[in-house]
């Protein structure tokens, strides 16, 4: 892997001081215009509103990992057991998908996100080895697409739909797929990122308008941005939390930056250092993301 001799340097500021235990799964929803994410542990959905500064919640009766807006105004949400379908304004929660591995592994569902034809790519996290990466289509049939995975994590596609990138964290790379947008097919995939384990272990990602890939960085005290046709860091911003769990483009013209993190796996002395840790940031880096896929149902 190649690298710039220097990066840019950017440095992240508190947005919110949520302190959450595992700040997570972080994505714009360009209909609501509010930035959507999670606290897996503490069983919590946010929803923030950056013009009014105010952050909204739901609580659950298990661990959410991930969600995903629909084009009928629900969210899809990736809970422990399953996938439910969920209505904001009534609160009514409908599982949609079982989670293949809950009965026998006890493995739950991990990051996931939607793709450019509105399927939903969904993985699991376990034992080494243990987990897999599945893909949820519009009638919410569930199909494998890869085994061996640890801990699932980033996924996001190349702007001409041809390029699928994956991220099981304990790797230390981003993994790319030859996708076929029609089909839902990945193949021939290669190692097109590797992270060196001083900087952090890979977490969430997303892509910007000028296909670079922006990577929350676990234990690394930061995200970076990378090209994943060359390898190369690109850009290093700075985030005042030892673990860096996400990341998504939003604002109304997609060009700020939220990330999410963490306080857990953080010593008493670190928070000490950092005691925002577990806080919403934002920074805005001088490139724009691309707007969230929504996952699309199929209607009869």
């Amino acid at each position: 892997m190649s690298y710039q001799k220097q990066p840019i340097a950017l440095k992240a500021e508190l947005l919110l001081d949520s302190r959450s235990t595992l700040g997570e799964g972080a994505i714009w929803n360009n209909k609501t215009q509010k930035l959507y994410w999670v606290d897996i542990e503490a069983q919590l959905l946010h929803w923030y509103d950056p013009l009014t500064s105010i952050n909204q919640t739901a609580h659950f009766e298990q661990k959410i990992s991930t969600l995903v807006p629909c084009t009928d105004g629900r969210l899809l949400l990736g809970l422990k057991d399953g996938v439910y379908s969920y209505e904001k304004s009534t609160r009514l929660l409908h599982c949609v998908v079982s989670n293949p591995e809950n009965h026998t592994s006890g493995n739950r569902f991990n990051d996931g996100k939607c793709d450019p034809s509105g399927r939903l790519w969904l993985g699991t996290m376990g034992t080494p080895g243990s987990a897999s990466l599945y893909r949820i289509d519009a009638d919410f049939t569930i199909h494998t697409m890869e085994t061996g995975v640890t801990t699932s994590n980033g996924i996001a596609w190349s702007g001409d739909k041809k390029t699928m990138y994956y991220i099981d964290t304990s790797a230390q790379k981003v993994v790319a797929y030859n996708y076929n947008d029609k089909t839902g097919q990945i193949s021939a995939p290669y190692d097109a990122i590797t992270i060196p384990e001083d900087i952090g272990k890979p977490d969430g990602c997303t892509l910007d308008a000028e296909g670079m890939l922006w990577i929350a960085l676990w234990g690394g005290y930061a995200a970076g941005r990378w090209d994943p046709r060359t390898g190369a860091l690109r850009c290093k911003v700075e985030v005042p939390a030892k673990n860096v769990t996400s990341c998504a483009f939003g604002g109304e013209n997609l060009d700020t930056l939220y990330i999410t993190t963490a306080r857990t796996s953080t010593s008493e002395e670190e928070l000490l250092q950092c005691p925002y840790s577990g806080g919403l940031f934002s920074v805005k880096p001088g490139v724009k993301g691309i707007p969230a896929n929504h996952f699309i149902k199929r209607t009869k």
